[in-house]
């Protein structure tokens, strides 16, 4: 979505990364002047998608580039509204498919029925609207919520660093000799 909107030419988000421009600009957009439908809503399951969303943004900033009379790359006027309602329906799918998700192992007695966590990484847990989203449903539903401070969101390699650094105090999985390990670099 920040590529199709040109957000490396917007004067506040020219070195961002997309993610981080859209959240910034939805920050003073107003989610209300424009609604997309929630993927998948006819699935009662736990799968998350966003290719359906995608389409329906696309097809809303070509109408806006319509009437505005601008072409594709030029920025919006709007373009914090956008913003705002693209990153509010992402929360909302990420948070109604999560709710699902913790049913689903509550019900299927996955998880201990105390001190149940979730645990939230990636790219998307670096996003504060996306988190709170998740901190009130953890809440709400008496779930701790873990995710790494966003600053190790973002990069895989500090990721799965991170990962690491936790398995090896846990004393889970971790090799402690490479000897008889053969690998192929690419």
């Amino acid at each position: 979505v920040a590529r199709r909107l040109s957000l490396r030419k917007h004067p506040e988000c020219h070195s961002m990364a997309g993610g981080k421009a859209i959240e910034h600009l939805a920050q003073t957009g107003n989610q209300e002047l424009l609604t997309f439908r929630l993927p998948m809503q006819q699935y009662r399951n736990c799968d998350f998608s966003f290719s359906g969303l995608q389409n329906l943004v696309n097809n809303a900033i070509v109408q806006k580039e319509k009437e505005e009379g601008i072409q594709e790359g030029e920025i919006l006027s709007c373009v914090k509204d956008v913003a705002a309602a693209v990153q509010h329906a992402v929360t909302v799918h990420i948070i109604q498919r999560t709710y699902r998700a913790m049913l689903f192992c509550i019900k299927n007695s996955i998880l201990p029925s105390k001190n149940a966590t979730l645990v939230v990484s990636g790219g998307v847990a670096s996003n504060q609207y996306i988190r709170k989203g998740l901190q009130n449903l953890a809440d709400a539903n008496g779930f701790a919520l873990l995710c790494p401070p966003p600053r190790l969101c973002t990069d895989n390699g500090v990721m799965i660093a991170w990962n690491g650094i936790e398995r090896l105090r846990a004393g889970l999985g971790v090799l402690h000799s490479t000897a008889g390990i053969r690998y192929e670099p690419r």
